[in-house]
């Protein structure tokens, strides 16, 4: 079983709980764990997990580093990516790609990757995402961005929220 659990947030309520539950795992021994061996990670950050149970109902945990959108939005200093295609996001450095391939080739599915090979990989990502990769990045320039950035955000915030309005009255 796959599944994203947040870094030492481990609680026996839905999702997690019920999902532990149908497969006979005890639920309260399982966050114990998963949260004693994620307390030195930050709060929070989702962690993607694969838990194998055993038929005796006991489970091997194996957890992994979090997901490359996390570290890239992180880096890039946004909360979200783009909602269309051609819109940027935000922008990251080339040496933001190589620090992040360096924690993600740690990963067992990407231990037989070259590092050249994981950071095509993570700027691929970073495109889906709507981040642009530059060489270098001016600082005043990019705070600027990123507070025009921000007014773009709350207009797309507000368009999603008149949608969803628009078809509550229409399916109400």
């Amino acid at each position: 079983m796959k599944t994203f659990i947040p870094a030492a947030m481990a609680a026996a309520g839905p999702p997690l709980g019920p999902m532990l539950g149908q497969r006979g795992i005890n639920i309260g021994a399982f966050c114990k764990d998963f949260n004693e061996q994620t307390k030195d990670i930050k709060e929070g950050i989702p962690l993607p997990c694969k838990i194998n149970v055993n038929p005796d109902r006991s489970y091997e945990l194996t957890i992994y580093k979090p997901p490359a959108v996390y570290f890239l939005k992180q880096a890039a200093g946004i909360q979200r990516g783009a909602m269309y295609g051609n819109e940027v996001a935000g922008k990251i450095t080339l040496k933001h790609i190589y620090e992040i391939a360096q924690l993600k080739k740690q990963d067992p599915t990407l231990e037989t990757k070259s590092l050249q090979e994981v950071c095509a990989m993570m700027i691929g990502v970073a495109k889906s995402c709507g981040i642009e990769v530059v060489k270098d990045l001016n600082p005043k320039e990019y705070g600027q961005f990123l507070i025009e950035r921000k007014t773009i955000v709350e207009q797309q915030k507000k368009e999603l929220q008149e949608k969803k309005e628009a078809k509550m009255l229409r399916t109400g």
